[in-house]
């Protein structure tokens, strides 16, 4: 049994889309983002970066106690290798999915999230940090329509988990300022992702666990206002309880 702490947001759907392909037992955990349920002392046992997704393995492949896994990349790395399925095996596939995998990782998610900060969320509109982060998150859908000009899927010929994390980050494009149309490559594969019966399922659970949107003025401080002093605290608070 997988326990998945989830919230719907694109690192959260990266999980949830490995889950609903493979059918391996697991139950979704919400830990509400917005209320500030990721810094609770028993969450940061498992994701000390006060982040999610996590899971914990209550079966781990060496037999020993739960294992608790955080970082969205490590998890789906960690899943692929429990399953043996969506990363390659041979040396050439397992490396070009996991190159794809950390260029999402490093490269995407905090470009694109930095666009979403500064277009949606910014309480002033700051044009140099809008164009900034539009502009390299146009750059990085270009790098990733050239690669797929050339590979059905980011890894190559099959559908892997370098895909599943990209996907979520490309589902909000019209709120990042891409049109995908301008990306035929990019949307040819975007589509073929969007209809896979999985994709659908995972975005149905995680619109019944909640629809409105992740910031709001309540939740701006808890998302927005962390800093090293805070992170000292909850971890403080974590201390003989976690």
């Amino acid at each position: 049994m997988i326990d998945l702490h989830f919230w719907p947001t694109p690192n959260g759907y990266k999980i949830l889309l490995f889950l609903e392909e493979t059918g391996l037992e697991h139950r979704l955990v919400p830990v509400d983002i917005g209320r500030g349920e990721q810094f609770r002392p028993e969450f940061l046992n498992i994701s000390p970066n006060g982040r999610m997704p996590a899971i914990v393995d209550h079966a781990p492949a060496d037999g020993g106690a739960p294992l608790a896994v955080f970082e969205s990349g490590a998890i789906l790395v960690y899943l692929a290798e429990k399953t043996g399925r969506f990363l390659p095996a041979d040396l050439r596939g397992r490396s070009q999915t996991l190159q794809w995998l950390f260029w999402q990782v490093g490269g995407l998610g905090p470009m694109a999230g930095q666009n979403h900060h500064f277009v949606q969320y910014a309480q002033q509109a700051i044009p140099y940090a809008i164009d900034r982060y539009v502009n390299e998150t146009g750059r990085l859908y270009g790098v990733l329509d050239g690669h797929l000009e050339e590979s059905a899927y980011a890894g190559g010929a099959e559908y892997g988990i370098a895909d599943m994390a990209i996907y979520p980050w490309i589902v909000p494009h019209k709120r990042q300022r891409m049109e995908l149309q301008a990306f035929p490559a990019l949307s040819r594969w975007f589509e073929a992702i969007r209809e896979r019966p999985a994709t659908q399922r995972a975005y149905e659970r995680g619109r019944a666990i909640s629809n409105r949107p992740v910031v709001d003025e309540q939740s701006r401080q808890i998302l927005f206002g962390q800093n090293a002093d805070s992170a000292r605290r909850q971890h403080a608070a974590c201390r003989g309880k976690c």
